[in-house]
């Protein structure tokens, strides 16, 4: 089957165009100001930086320190999810009692959840509890609703017939739920990393992107703050990719 094309994939000549007009921001914000290049530096000073960056030792010790906490929590959240789903599709006295703590947090600012949890965690756990938990509610709600898609007829005929489980949940549940998986982790990832980051820029935990960015921000080092975002960026995007395609390797091999 023909597949179509993917309409969000980012194109080269677009990066570039970006850039340049970055670029162009920063030299024309230069020329205007006498010390314009300290509020908007290059995308060449950011990339210059990044390169003194990456061959030091502390530099990827504070990216496998905030990759750990925060990677830690989206798989940890992740299995919460799937559990207390499986079980809120069993019991819909736990659906109703979780209904309430799940809308709130998908309502409330991660910036409160991270104030109210610096009263009770080290700044060294808090990356890792806050990203479980903003990763939480659509993990929940996507396999939830992906159980529920179950195809019913099928769940009765196994029933009917005394099917094992471990057929029932390879054949009929987790065909149902994959998809349903895959695209709350992909949500997921992104804003596992945006709070993530959030709480250590607000805890400031030793050796972690957030205290990087903080660090940068204090004393005005803007080819920093650009550079440590490009590491955000990447780490971001390479570990989505990476989770993606084992949960699409796993869906290959349940469907064949």
């Amino acid at each position: 089957m023909k597949q179509r094309p993917d309409n969000n994939q980012i194109r080269v000549w677009a990066v570039v165009f970006w850039l340049l007009v970055w670029q162009g921001g920063s030299m024309a914000h230069s020329a205007a100001y006498p010390h314009g290049h300290l509020l908007l530096a290059s995308p060449v000073a950011a990339l210059t930086r990044l390169a003194e960056l990456a061959v030091t030792a502390s530099f990827w010790r504070t990216v496998a320190s905030s990759a750990c906490h925060i990677f830690g929590g989206f798989l940890l959240s992740c299995a919460l999810g799937v559990v207390l789903a499986a079980a809120a599709a069993r019991w819909r006295v736990l659906r109703e009692l979780l209904s309430p703590l799940v809308a709130v947090v998908k309502a409330v600012p991660v910036v409160s959840f991270i104030i109210l949890a610096l009263v009770w965690l080290r700044a060294e756990t808090l990356p890792l509890v806050i990203a479980a938990l903003m990763v939480f509610p659509p993990v929940y709600l996507n396999v939830l609703a992906g159980i529920e898609s179950a195809d019913r007829q099928l769940l009765e005929m196994a029933r009917v017939f005394r099917v094992p489980f471990s057929r029932r949940l390879r054949g009929i549940y987790l065909p149902a739920v994959l998809p349903h998986f895959r695209s709350a982790a992909s949500l997921g990832l992104g804003l596992c990393w945006k709070s993530g980051v959030a709480a250590e820029v607000i805890g400031l935990p030793a050796l972690s992107i957030g205290e990087a960015l903080y660090n940068a921000k204090v004393y005005f080092l803007t080819p920093d703050l650009f550079a440590w975002t490009a590491v955000i960026v990447a780490v971001s995007v390479g570990f989505e990719k990476l989770f993606l395609a084992a949960v699409a390797a796993v869906e290959r091999r349940v469907n064949a």
